[in-house]
């Protein structure tokens, strides 16, 4: 029987000692047929093998399958049988697409997103994400991807006293949030479709199951996160991982004047984080990065503690659709 599933690897990948990042499958060279129901069916029939894979290789890039809309998107993360983690806490701007499917960050083509952890600022994260590609973009919009636990090593290494701070002290976040989303930013969601709700009351019960506390004011509401953990440890893998938004949070994006990013993260007992080692945190997630360009079709499983990722800015059209997993 010819199999559906098969290791592959494409030009971009990188070979660490678990094996090449990330792993990719593509169809059997000796396929007769092939349709989205054989390749969810396969998906199914070899869950255990695939949550094996991840786990060694932390991101799998599915190549080369007739995924070809949001629907088929939805059918092929309902295979995996995930159970699906509402969007409530997170920054990013996003609409609801079909069944599990919303899309990814709306932020303007021309703004680039920095690496993170997806949803790292809040206590409630989830286990796995998916992202899917509808329309290649023109140019750039690749979605850098970093395995964690290689950058926490890094800066252990090169900022001991540091990453002993992060340890000790953790991390708050603190944005201010307006009523509705700002789409000219990165981190532009507001407080009614953060937390799913225009009641102020049903939004503070929200936030605070998430670890997030909510200051009222006249133009909006102060969402304070934390302290929280900036390093993790990984029980699965039995390792530290550098689990946080640290330069996303950071760097330099923009809103309609509600934030300053330098001000929106700080250790957890409110002093300022040091603004040259972020940036050379930054210059070592693009060293470890794998950045591959998107082909329409492409479905990438990402193990949100074993990874992170950002997006580059790019030229317009490109959809990418998103998934989020408990």
């Amino acid at each position: 029987m010819s199999k559906v599933l098969v290791e592959s690897s494409i030009p971009h990948q990188r070979a660490y000692n678990t094996g090449p990042f990330p792993l990719v499958l593509t169809p059997g060279p000796d396929l007769d047929h092939l349709d989205l129901s054989l390749l969810t069916q396969s998906i199914k029939a070899q869950k255990p093998w695939l949550d094996s894979l991840l786990h060694k290789a932390g991101a799998i890039l599915l190549r080369g399958f007739p995924v070809n809309t949001a629907s088929d998107f939805n059918d092929v993360v309902e295979a995996f049988d995930f159970e699906e983690l509402p969007y409530i806490g997170g920054a990013a701007p996003r609409n609801k697409v079909v069944g599990r499917i919303f899309t990814a960050n709306e932020a303007p083509p021309d703004q680039r997103i920095e690496f993170h952890h997806e949803m790292a600022q809040v206590s409630v994260v989830p286990s796995k994400l998916f992202f899917f590609c509808e329309v290649e973009p023109g140019s750039g919009g690749e979605t850098p991807i970093a395995l964690s636990h290689v950058i926490y090593e890094r800066m252990k290494e090169k900022y001991p006293e540091f990453v002993q701070q992060l340890e000790d002290r953790g991390l708050i976040y603190i944005r201010r949030l307006a009523d509705q989303d700002d789409l000219s930013s990165v981190l532009g969601r507001g407080w009614k479709s953060t937390f799913l709700t225009d009641d102020k009351t049903t939004a503070e019960k929200r936030a605070a199951q998430v670890g997030t506390r909510l200051e009222w004011t006249e133009s909006g509401v102060n969402s304070i996160m934390g302290p929280i953990a900036g390093i993790r440890y990984d029980e699965g893998r039995q390792r530290k991982v550098w689990f946080n938004s640290i330069v996303l949070f950071h760097s330099n994006w923009k809103d309609k004047g509600m934030n300053d990013a330098e001000k929106t993260v700080s250790f957890g007992n409110g002093e300022a984080l040091p603004e040259d080692i972020v940036e050379d945190c930054l210059k070592i997630l693009h060293e470890e990065c794998v950045a591959f360009p998107w082909q329409k079709g492409d479905v990438l499983l990402i193990d949100n503690w074993a990874v992170l990722h950002s997006r580059r800015p790019y030229t317009p059209p490109r959809n990418i659709l998103a998934s989020l997993c408990k």
